[in-house]
């Protein structure tokens, strides 16, 4: 008898296919038919379509009637197979009359393995090994249907014993490793908790407990998304994230925290067809986990707050506070208008992010947008003295707006060379030995602005405009006669910042003073992409600017990248396309290409680079997922490195 036929009632057929269906299979007349010894099911419609449902799962039926997927047909099949009245009644009524002693807790791992695969099985074996937490609900006679609760999906056992009626509320084979983490939950409940009708479990993660980083989730949830690729990932992993989210910030780990926050955001960017979205910075995060969860964990280990943020408070109120504002940035993301106000705060010596964000309006008209009691404009030129700020631990601040809470705001004269030393840069020469010792940015606390500084100017010594890629350069020089470049590229949301600088840099504003902005290297010279500038006794925000200039500029040649730069780039694209497609989505060509991006790179003399590009690219081939990912990790760090210090 086919007890799996009989087992499956309405509600359950109409979760495995979809409830219109069954209803529709329900009105058609029954088919005829006939049984083999083996449990096949054979049912014959009066139009001729020919029905066959072999025992293991509605995934293996067939019908002559070209239906992809389950029809109704094969619906109609199980439904006249469940009225048999002779041999299928009485089996009907004892399953009826008392449920089977049965809990998916008793398959074995062998079966487990015959129904995902071992790649599947795999990767549940990792999330097992990280730990997770799972709701468990036995049968009971109102719903005889147990199941349990993931993070990322909810997995019900429809039929007694048969792996092949296991419904998830993820798509189909995409996920079917929560169906083994299920029945791993399962057993944890048998074990500690039987007979209890609800009960929520921790199953694994014991030899993690007290040891490694805490970031072992969140490591699970970064080689998800590399095996799978953002382009073959939809929403079931929303919940993984946020459980991750909740584990990391109860465990203060706030430089990780912001990692998955930001990784997160990529994915939705993606879903979501966003220009914000960008594989070089999902490969990045992911990387970045790693990094910080290596970085504990190894012998001569880094120390854990300053890679994992663990002594940082997520938000710390600000008694009266003096903030010394240094410019403004405006960025786009789709149809919204994001702007970031760089504010000095004197007594910590370090520069906090006000953000906010609205539709619609781009420069000049969004400097008039309403921020508490005052402007967009008056803030990111102004001094701002309040006893409500609230900074967070990646030093971002908000304004409270309580009853009581107090800010006034006055214009800024741009006197930056009273900020803290550490804040000011007078000698581009020690700016560039500074930024040399810098701790490699993937462990580097993740902190807002970490690298904006006020800039004194000697003077001005040239500008150009590269038209190819609307970039403005200009040449700057400290008293010492070091230069440094001041970098900024025209964007749609700021339309004035081009104009308004280059007013400024040729002297039409009066005397500057001061570029602020954030400072780093490029091809071995200080670069600095400008937020504020002071000028005479004032502060200029170039992107707050309505656009319109008379300046003549000098044009430059389109400036291209260097051939090792250009190295570098191509393959760290390449690796990142890894974390677009997924490890088991590459295309065709891909080998042949990172072998010629490791050609490329063995000319430039890169040797150790070229070695984990090739390594990664045997065990991809040669090698578990695991190894691969591990592979991956080794080579795209040694390029985003690289580019850094390049």
């Amino acid at each position: 008898m086919r007890t799996d036929l009989l087992g499956l009632t309405a509600d359950s057929l109409a979760a495995l296919t979809n409830r219109g269906l069954v209803k529709r299979a329900g009105k058609e007349a029954a088919p005829e038919l006939r049984t083999d010894p083996d449990g096949t099911v054979h049912g014959g419609f009066s139009d001729g379509v020919t029905t066959t449902l072999p025992p293991g799962g509605l995934d293996l039926a067939r019908c002559t009637c070209g239906s992809l997927g389950v029809c109704r047909h094969v619906i109609g099949v199980i439904l006249a197979y469940q009225r048999l009245p002779a041999e299928a009644a009485p089996v009907a009524a004892e399953a009826d009359a008392e449920p089977l002693p049965w809990s998916p807790g008793q398959v074995t791992d062998d079966e487990l393995t015959a129904r995902i695969g071992a790649r599947l099985m795999a990767a549940a074996r990792r999330t097992e090994r990280t730990g997770f937490t799972a709701r468990v609900r036995r049968a009971t006679s109102a719903d005889p249907v147990p199941q349990v609760e993931l993070a990322t999906a909810t997995v019900r056992f429809l039929v007694p014993g048969d792996l092949g009626f296991v419904h998830t509320d993820t798509v189909a084979g995409s996920r079917d490793d929560v169906i083994a983490l299920a029945v791993w939950a399962f057993r944890v409940a048998d074990e500690l908790h039987p007979g209890v009708p609800e009960v929520r479990v921790d199953v694994g993660g014991e030899a993690e407990a007290g040891a490694g980083s805490g970031l072992e989730r969140a490591l699970a949830l970064a080689g998800t998304v590399l095996r799978e690729g953002a382009a073959h990932l939809g929403q079931g992993l929303d919940a993984t994230i946020a459980d991750v989210r909740r584990h990391l910030d109860a465990a203060g780990l706030r430089w990780p925290l912001l990692a998955v926050g930001d990784l997160a955001e990529q994915l939705t960017s993606y879903r979501d067809r966003s220009s914000h979205y960008r594989p070089e910075l999902l490969a990045s995060h992911i990387a970045e986990l790693h990094a910080r969860h290596r970085a504990v964990t190894r012998p001569d280990a880094t120390l854990r707050s300053s890679v994992l943020g663990t002594a940082e408070a997520a938000e710390t109120p600000l008694r009266r506070a003096r903030l010394e504002s240094l410019g403004c940035r405006i960025r786009s993301l789709g149809d919204q208008r994001i702007a970031e106000v760089y504010l000095a705060h004197s007594d910590s010596a370090m520069v906090l992010v006000l953000r906010r964000q609205w539709d619609g309006d781009d420069g000049a008209a969004l400097a008039r947008r309403r921020i508490a009691t005052s402007t967009l404009a008056a803030l990111a030129t102004g001094t701002l003295v309040t006893e409500s700020a609230v900074r967070s631990a990646s030093r971002t601040v908000r304004l409270a707006t309580g009853r009581i809470s107090t800010t006034t705001v006055s214009p800024s004269r741009g006197d930056w060379g009273e900020l803290p030393p550490s804040l000011v840069v007078t000698d581009f020469a020690a700016l560039s030995r500074a930024l040399d010792a810098l701790t490699l940015r993937p462990v580097r606390p993740r902190v807002e602005a970490e690298l904006i500084r006020a800039v004194a100017v000697a003077r001005v010594k040239a500008v150009t405009y590269a038209p190819g890629d609307q970039r403005l350069d200009a040449v700057i020089v400290d008293q010492a006669g070091n230069t440094a470049t001041v970098r900024a590229t025209h964007t749609g949301a700021a339309p004035g910042r081009l104009d308004s600088l280059a007013a400024v840099l040729a002297g039409e504003e009066g005397e500057l003073r001061f570029v602020s902005g954030v400072v780093g290297r490029t091809a071995g010279g200080v670069v600095i992409e400008p937020v504020g500038l002071a000028v005479g006794g004032r502060v200029v925000v170039p992107d707050l600017q309505p656009p319109g200039g008379s300046g003549r500029l000098m044009v430059a040649e389109d400036a291209r990248h260097e051939p090792l730069t250009a190295a570098l780039i191509d393959a760290r694209g390449l690796l990142a396309e890894v974390a677009h497609h997924g490890l088991s989505h590459l295309p065709p060509t891909y080998d042949d290409r990172l072998a010629a991006a490791a050609r490329r790179l063995t000319v430039l003399g890169l040797h150790r680079i070229v070695q984990a590009v090739t390594a990664f690219a045997a065990t991809r081939t040669h090698a578990c997922d695991e190894a691969a990912e591990q592979a991956w990790i080794d080579a795209y760090l040694r390029l985003d490195v690289a580019l850094d210090l390049n």
